[in-house]
């Protein structure tokens, strides 16, 4: 199975912590050169020192700007492009708060749209020609379980992780013929900050413990326990290899069998 990414540059948003940092793990194990996103340069400039370099010519780096900021992200990608062209574009943002979808407000929609798809847009524009030109391209959408079942009192969320899907679904479509796949990866229950913002959000809605809350979350899931970071990252790394090359336009739930549907 070739999983080798040698001589392909990875750009990996949300890469600070919990699953963007461990993708970005992955993918530098398996030889690519990787440019980490997110908002704090402190935070990622210690997410670079870590990274594995399986060879000398190996290089990582990061950009610090906010996804919410387009004339700034495009700029900043437009340059990283233009020095090296983008193979692998793992979009991987922070969820939105929770709350019920009728209770949420019309600027609450605006921003998480803003910052999720029209973001994704904005850096798929900016890196797209240098995927056409290199003939490989991987665009995986780190997403959630509730493209396949809306999750309880994550009513934006819900929503705009659909908008998303939907957006993955229509380019794998338009790019295939060039080379580029696109797909979604939905993570289960994963222990990142995002969960402990779950169980803290549902505890002072309900009045029940956090550890009560995980219990009530773990029955419902086969393999009884929370993934690790790493494990949705592995999902994420394969689908971005050669190996991978006949795999688009899908979802994959990596959520220990919670989700019921097909």
């Amino acid at each position: 199975m070739n999983l080798q990414l040698l001589g392909k540059h990875a750009l990996v948003c949300g890469a600070s912590q919990g699953i963007g940092r461990a993708t970005a793990h992955e993918l530098a194990a398996l030889g690519a050169d990787v440019t980490v996103l997110a908002r704090s340069a402190e935070a990622l400039e210690k997410v670079v020192a870590d990274l594995p370099r399986i060879t000398s010519a190996q290089k990582h780096g990061y950009v610090a700007v906010d996804m919410s900021d387009h004339a700034a992200l495009r700029t900043e990608i437009e340059a990283i492009a233009n020095a090296d062209a983008v193979n692998i574009f793992i979009n991987n943002t922070g969820g939105p708060p929770g709350g019920p979808a009728n209770s949420a407000s019309s600027d609450d929609f605006l921003t998480a749209f803003k910052q999720h798809l029209i973001a994704a847009q904005t850096i798929l524009q900016a890196i797209l020609p240098g995927m056409q030109g290199s003939g490989y391209g991987r665009i995986v959408n780190v997403i959630s379980t509730s493209v396949k079942e809306p999750i309880r009192n994550l009513g934006v969320s819900n929503t705009i992780r659909g908008a998303v899907a939907s957006w993955s679904k229509t380019l794998a479509g338009e790019l295939g013929q060039y080379g580029i796949t696109v797909n979604n990866v939905l993570p289960g229950y994963t222990r990142t900050q995002r969960l402990d913002q779950i169980l803290a959000d549902r505890s002072k809605a309900t009045g029940n413990s956090e550890q009560a809350i995980a219990d009530g979350m773990l029955a419902s899931v086969p393999l009884r326990r929370f993934a690790e970071a790493n494990e949705i990252a592995s999902v994420i790394a394969f689908l971005a290899s050669p190996a991978a090359s006949y795999v688009n336009g899908i979802n994959v739930p990596v959520d220990g069998g919670r989700t019921l549907s097909l």
